[in-house]
């Protein structure tokens, strides 16, 4: 029997894009989901060419996954020391924690520098290095390719944490196995909610939602109550309300989809507002019940993000 096999050829990424600001930047900011597959983190962009200072920085988003501030810098060639400043500098000036370097290869010098930041800073900041790459199968479409040559040593960044901490117990330990076997089922049942592979001691965890703005957030509330919720923060308290209100007058159509009554909720003494579902009498340190606490987040899930696809979107 014989098998043919295409052969992958490498394409110049300049007959892709041919102009780095106008082409590959916009290109970037409406497929995020490309560069989240390569980080492994859900990511959301807010702006291309962002003013920082006398400069523009290319893209600003948020990293869902840690809950900060995430920045691209774009380079379609080989890394240089002037790109490598602007990181740090816009780092700097929007105070990012999860900063993503892309370029078509890296200097090794520039691949170490990274790697030193990473095991100079805190575990709460992240540096990525990314090469670029296009490549197609045949006369098959062109097909980017993000290659991570540099990223954060979480293991050795996890036992710098613990050593400092005297070792991570309690809550933050429970906290810590229970969204390990969450995302676990999640990426079996659900994979499309999330590129997380990794939680932290918190007790909650947030996932990219459907809608601009918003988070899908499962947490284990106050009072030993698991939650699941929309919740709502653009950045700005009245876009925040805004959103809020539209679907709060979809309120009918929307608990008619997701099968049972919702937590309207418009937090006046915050910024954000949340919809949300809640089951009581369960708390992290029920072990025996985790299974019991991750289907139904998974069934809340399921139906959250089913009844904002049924007229939950606002205009």
């Amino acid at each position: 029997m014989t098998i043919e096999l295409g052969r992958l050829k490498q394409v110049d990424p300049r007959g892709v894009w041919p102009h780095e600001a106008h082409d590959f930047t916009p290109w970037l900011l409406e497929n995020a989901d490309r560069l989240s597959e390569a980080l492994e983190i859900d990511i959301e962009f807010d702006a291309a060419e962002h003013a920082v200072g006398g400069y523009s920085l290319d893209l600003v988003g948020k990293d869902i996954t840690n809950d900060a501030v995430l920045i691209v810098e774009n380079q379609l060639e080989q890394t240089d020391h002037s790109h490598l400043g602007q990181v740090l500098t816009y780092a700097a000036g929007t105070l990012a924690s999860t900063i993503v370097w892309i370029a078509t290869s890296f200097r090794e010098e520039h691949r170490q520098a990274l790697d030193w930041l990473n095991e100079s800073t805190d575990d709460k900041t992240h540096f990525f290095g990314i090469e670029l790459q296009v490549v197609r199968i045949g006369e098959s479409l062109n097909a980017p390719l993000f290659k991570v040559v540099a990223q954060p040593n979480d293991w050795q960044k996890q036992i710098r944490t613990v050593t400092q901490n005297r070792g991570l117990t309690g809550k933050g330990a429970l906290y810590v196995e229970f969204w390990g076997r969450y995302l676990d089922r999640v990426h079996v049942e659900r994979p499309e909610w999330t590129k997380a592979r990794t939680a932290g001691p918190d007790n909650w965890l947030e996932m990219k939602s459907p809608m601009k703005g918003c988070r899908i957030s499962v947490s284990f509330a106050q009072n030993e109550r698991l939650r699941h919720e929309l919740y709502i923060d653009s950045g700005d308290g009245d876009e925040n309300l805004r959103i809020f209100e539209q679907l709060r007058a979809r309120q009918d159509a929307i608990e008619a989809a997701y099968g049972r009554a919702l937590a309207w909720e418009e937090l006046p003494n915050r910024r954000a507002c949340r919809i949300a579902d809640y089951k009581d009498a369960c708390s992290v340190n029920d072990h025996d019940r985790y299974d019991e606490f991750i289907t139904w987040f998974i069934d809340a899930g399921t139906r959250l993000r089913t009844s904002l696809g049924n007229g939950g979107q606002p205009a």
